[in-house]
């Protein structure tokens, strides 16, 4: 999204000026984005954060909001084990959203927004959110990345996806087209192809064994990012954008 920022990033601001826009009743945009994860081959480690990074981004230009640094550290488990991912257990990565939204609550925050580029981040920060509701009073509404931009699934051609597959690449390529390996891009499907389709979630962890089963991915990805293009890219994440800033102005119509 382009044209001028109308909201502000806080890691920009003097303190005095940080002071003013908490004095206004702000809303606060938090994104969570992975600044190391591994994502294939062709893709890199920041990944996620440079996502949310352009989510915020584009919320911000939209709309009259605070962007807060992007937490660029979570849990994800399945992942833990590649070379310069990193990962906090459930607990430590509750504790740390306990702390950045208890601190923005103590300095007088009441309208927090967390968008969340992350899957098995969901779980424990709908556990942080659920506490400090409880705790403070505080209701901080949550958008996760499987919910945004889904108008645009039908110009995906892949088979499935999940990670660092055509939808991710594509966005990558939009985002920052220098960091993507192209070349270095394969279909990784795995075993997924063949796996039964039922109501039961399963957790994994990704493996370059052959023999672990679903888990198998050769280059740590899931999906054909071959297929990924960069106006695929920039349709998806257009759509995102819009959907968090629609959703931002029903829950906040003073925005507007």
């Amino acid at each position: 999204m382009t044209g001028p920022l109308r909201g502000a990033f806080l890691e920009d601001l003097t303190w005095l000026e940080a002071k003013a826009w908490f004095d206004r009743d702000p809303v606060i945009v938090i994104g969570i984005g992975a600044i190391a994860k591994e994502h294939g081959h062709h893709l890199p480690l920041s990944t996620d954060y440079r996502l949310a990074r352009a989510l915020v981004d584009g919320i911000g230009r939209a709309l009259p909001v605070l962007l807060a640094p992007i937490l660029s550290v979570g849990y994800y488990p399945a992942f833990r084990h590649y070379p310069g991912s990193q990962h906090l257990e459930a607990d430590t990565f509750i504790a740390l959203l306990r702390d950045i939204l208890g601190g923005f609550i103590r300095q007088g925050a009441r309208r927090l927004v967390i968008v969340n580029t992350g899957v098995s981040t969901e779980a424990p920060i709908r556990i942080a959110v659920r506490e400090l509701l409880e705790a403070q009073g505080v209701r901080v509404a949550v958008a996760d990345i499987a919910n945004l931009g889904r108008r645009t699934d039908a110009i995906f051609e892949q088979k499935l996806g999940g990670h660092a597959d055509e939808h991710e690449t594509s966005l990558l390529l939009a985002i920052a087209p220098d960091t993507v390996r192209q070349d270095l891009a394969r279909p990784n499907y795995g075993h997924a192809l063949g796996s039964a389709k039922t109501v039961f979630y399963q957790p994994a962890i990704f493996s370059g064994e052959p023999t672990s089963g679903l888990d198998y991915s050769e280059q740590g990805a899931r999906g054909d990012p071959t297929l990924a293009t960069a106006e695929k890219g920039r349709q998806a994440l257009a759509a995102m954008i819009e959907d968090l800033v629609s959703g931002l102005v029903a829950l906040h119509p003073d925005l507007a």
